[in-house]
């Protein structure tokens, strides 16, 4: 794992691939699975891995992050820089903090948080943690409730943020004021769009954010780093024909479970065996598996073009 101190330029040269937790039947975690599936994300070019939400770290149990941080550490390359989540209450941040701290890792991302917060009892919850942890927080931001944009520009300023993962979903990503905001607030080095492919055309052209998270593309690395590296140029020809190979699969996951149908794709491709999910999630629709196979296959065959 890279241990190297952390820079902001770091976010905008590298795809942050956002890959599913691999789990026995009995739940432990399964280190052969998961440092297989690392293997084929860092062959295919990845080489920042964020472990969030496709992980479902929301429900992992303090018990097992100790083990999760020493796992994904000894898998990962010593090129590649890991960020594990944390939270996503106040409670369980500080635990896994205290844990975090002198651990190599550089950063954590914060678990977004519905209900029972404001601004400014997040605000100090940061910066309680980031003292605790001994290093900045990545800001997985999903509501404008959450946090006031001045209120975030403060915490990037004084160095409790280091990046911010922009997850508001919007009927129209063009339209978002929110953003149009924060870019003007924040050094767009520092924001990377949270979502997936679906908004990449329009976060990296209109807003000039740094880079994207991908689901996707941890089953299709090289097609999906090879979609950053187009859009920095501003080949948008060959952007949207890249773009267009992961809607079907991300068309796929919105209508049953982003979550849950990456878990099972990459799985189902033959890349590494997610095993079970961790509750309270569960496996998609049995009646649906035979289509999530097709599309993780799909995308496996387009990323081996590459």
């Amino acid at each position: 794992m890279n241990t190297t101190p952390l820079l902001p330029e770091e976010f905008g040269n590298a795809v942050l691939a956002v890959p599913p937790l691999a789990r026995r039947p009995d739940l432990t975690l399964d280190t052969a699975q998961n440092a297989s599936l690392i293997r084929h994300m860092e062959a295919g070019g990845h080489r920042t891995l964020l472990y969030g939400g496709n992980a479902n770290l929301y429900h992992c149990p303090l018990s097992d992050y100790a083990q999760l941080l020493e796992d994904l550490a000894a898998a990962a390359a010593t090129t590649t820089r890991v960020i594990p989540s944390i939270g996503p209450d106040f409670g369980k941040m500080m635990d896994q903090a205290r844990l975090l701290r002198d651990s190599g890792y550089r950063t954590a991302m914060v678990l977004p948080m519905a209900g029972f917060t404001t601004p400014a009892g997040v605000a100090d919850g940061l910066r309680r943690v980031v003292q605790a942890a001994g290093m900045p927080l990545t800001l997985y931001l999903k509501s404008e409730q959450y946090i006031d944009v001045a209120t975030l520009a403060k915490l990037v300023e004084e160095g409790s943020i280091a990046a911010v993962k922009y997850a508001i979903v919007r009927d129209d990503p063009a339209q978002d004021p929110y953003l149009a905001e924060l870019v003007q607030r924040l050094p767009r080095e520092r924001i990377v769009s949270g979502m997936g492919e679906r908004p990449v055309l329009v976060h990296l052209q209109q807003f000039g954010l740094a880079s994207f998270t991908t689901g996707s593309g941890c089953i299709a690395p090289r097609p999906c780093i090879a979609l950053l590296r187009a859009l920095k140029r501003g080949d948008m020809s060959t952007a949207t024909a890249l773009h267009a190979r992961f809607l079907p699969m991300e068309d796929l996951r919105e209508s049953i479970s982003l979550i849950r149908v990456l878990h099972d794709a990459v799985s189902l491709s033959g890349i590494a065996d997610m095993g079970a999910h961790l509750p309270l999630l569960s496996p998609s629709p049995a009646d649906r598996m035979e289509e999530i196979r097709a599309q993780a296959l799909a995308l496996l065959a387009y990323d081996k073009e590459f």
